[in-house]
């Protein structure tokens, strides 16, 4: 299949894929599900869709962002009406009571709920693969050989990956840290051993890559022309695969975050694994270039999670309060941070980097004369140490730029002017842009309104930044958030459109909003 990377100017729409459930979904956003959201996208004149990670995430886990894999397609994905093995043998028929009426709950349910849906999906595949093991695979017939084909193709994360899912399930899913220790130094003659004993097991999270692999494929296909966009973590959890199988190239005495700045007076403790930077640059950092590949491979275009820690890490002392930066100087900083762009930029894809939060000027820069665009998050971006803190006229952000209204991690605009002060909302009516708010009597004291949205809308849409990408809650004047950080809730990471996704063209506001959406970029060049 040739793909062409997205250019030039173009407007996109943040949503993550568990989402966006069809009505034959089973409660969450599926892979083949992103088909008729992309037919949505492109009647309302938009030329990506940008997701949030995919990776599979660690058991109990509801964040995409805590993954078990840096490579693998997390199954809960998979669209279980088009796998061919499971409609052969029955389909939803064949499960068993109790699974029947979870998919039945999960499907009108207003949250996603995982561990029902996980199970579900569990069961449902393990029958699925019992029946391509029968009447496929020792049959050696041609789809068999297409799955030998990927698994050859993809061993370079795949054998691992499947090797590492196997001995989880073997160990009642304790982190591999507690394993035996053979297991945990990955002894090789065990390992050999743990692979002819666990075989079929081995296949059977082979066999889940596969099919994801086939429906992402097929997604790719029918959702051109508009663009998927990923999105690449910084880090790893250490119950991970890619840890396991790479040790050397992290440290575990000390855990990854950030150090306090003016958003947070503590910082932040991801309690994550270091990165082993001398460690990984010995084998010209073979890792995070099949992580790369991995990502070309799947995506048109991604974002660069937390792109300043490529540059320097801030990690701690497990159990400490204080932490410092690796490479700790500066100019040892800068020459990393570039090597590893340049690693970025040599896949098929377009690279954007999240440059939020507390970010050296220094890295900025270096962004720019690399050609990799940052964000410009319309609240945030003010000039700071001026009388007033008066906002950037969207109207002077640069070329390249990702504009945008705000992050999966921040409050939709309808709930940031809900709480902003008489003074900041003022602040807001005199960008010279927002031309048909000036002279709006006591617009600081206004609701939150369709047509203040509009108006902000409006002026992104206008503005010189090549991307634009907006939130779907930013869209449709939503105050939904997809996740509040630093909280433990049932709602983060667990909201759901209020329409099935393939019906988007049977209801009245989502066919309202893509017509005023395509004018705009029609208006702005932005259509594709």
């Amino acid at each position: 299949m040739t793909r062409t990377v997205p250019t030039g100017r173009t407007a996109g729409l943040l949503l993550p894929l568990f989402s966006m459930p069809s009505s034959r979904s089973w409660g969450i956003g599926e892979i083949l599900d992103l088909i008729p959201l992309a037919a949505w996208a492109r009647e309302a004149g938009l030329g990506f869709v940008q997701l949030l990670p995919i990776n599979e995430m660690a058991a109990g886990q509801t964040s995409p962002y805590s993954a078990t894999s840096a490579m693998a397609i997390d199954p809960i994905f998979i669209s279980l009406h088009a796998v061919q093995d499971f409609v052969a043998m029955g389909g939803e028929a064949r499960l068993d009571l109790g699974d029947q009426i979870a998919i039945r709950a999960a499907r009108t349910s207003s949250r996603v709920e995982y561990a029902a849906i996980r199970r579900a999906k569990q069961n449902a595949l393990r029958m699925a693969f019992s029946y391509f093991w029968d009447t496929e695979w020792v049959r050696g017939t041609a789809r068999a050989g297409s799955f030998a084909a990927f698994c050859a193709w993809e061993e370079y994360w795949l054998a691992d990956y499947a090797l590492f899912r196997a001995l989880s399930d073997r160990f009642d899913n304790r982190p591999w840290a507690d394993w035996e220790t053979e297991y945990r130094v990955r002894d090789p003659e065990t390992l050999e051993l743990a692979r002819k004993d666990l075989e079929t097991e081995i296949l059977f999270h082979q066999y889940m890559q596969w099919l994801a692999d086939d429906q992402w494929e097929t997604t790719r296909e029918r959702a051109a022309p508009v663009a998927l966009f990923g999105d690449f973590p910084f880090m790893v959890s250490a119950d991970s695969a890619d840890v396991w199988a790479r040790q050397h190239l992290f440290r575990f005495d000390r855990t990854v975050g950030v150090p306090p700045d003016a958003f947070s007076a503590t910082g932040q403790d991801w309690g994550l694994p270091v990165y082993q930077w001398d460690a990984m640059a010995e084998d010209d950092f073979k890792w995070l270039r099949d992580r790369v590949r991995r990502t070309c491979r799947l995506f048109d275009g991604y974002r660069i999670d937390h792109v300043v820690g490529f540059y320097r890490t801030y990690s701690r002392p497990i159990g400490q309060k204080q932490g410092s930066f690796d490479p700790a100087e500066e100019p040892a900083q800068l020459a990393q941070g570039e090597r590893l762009m340049s690693i970025f930029l040599e896949g098929a894809a377009r690279v954007v980097a999240e440059d939020l939060g507390s970010v050296p000027d220094f890295v900025r820069q270096s962004l720019t004369r690399l050609g990799i665009p940052g964000y410009k998050v319309f609240r945030w971006e003010r000039a700071w140490n001026d009388p007033g803190q008066p906002y950037h006229d969207p109207a002077t952000y640069p070329t390249l730029a990702v504009a945008t209204t705000g992050t999966h991690d921040t409050e939709p605009v309808a709930a940031w002017w809900d709480e902003a002060t008489v003074e900041e909302r003022r602040v807001v009516a005199a960008v010279r842009s927002l031309t048909s708010l000036h002279g709006v009597d006591g617009l600081e004291s206004l609701p939150f309104s369709q047509t203040l949205l509009d108006e902000i809308l409006r002026i992104l849409f206008a503005c010189p930044a090549d991307l634009l990408v907006l939130p779907v809650q930013d869209v449709f004047g939503w105050r939904d958030r997809i996740n509040t950080p630093a909280t433990v809730t049932d709602h983060n990471w667990t909201w759901r459109l209020p329409w099935a996704v393939d019906q988007l063209n049977q209801e009245a506001e989502p066919n309202s909003r893509a017509a005023t959406l395509k004018a705009w970029a029609e208006e702005s060049g932005r259509t594709t």
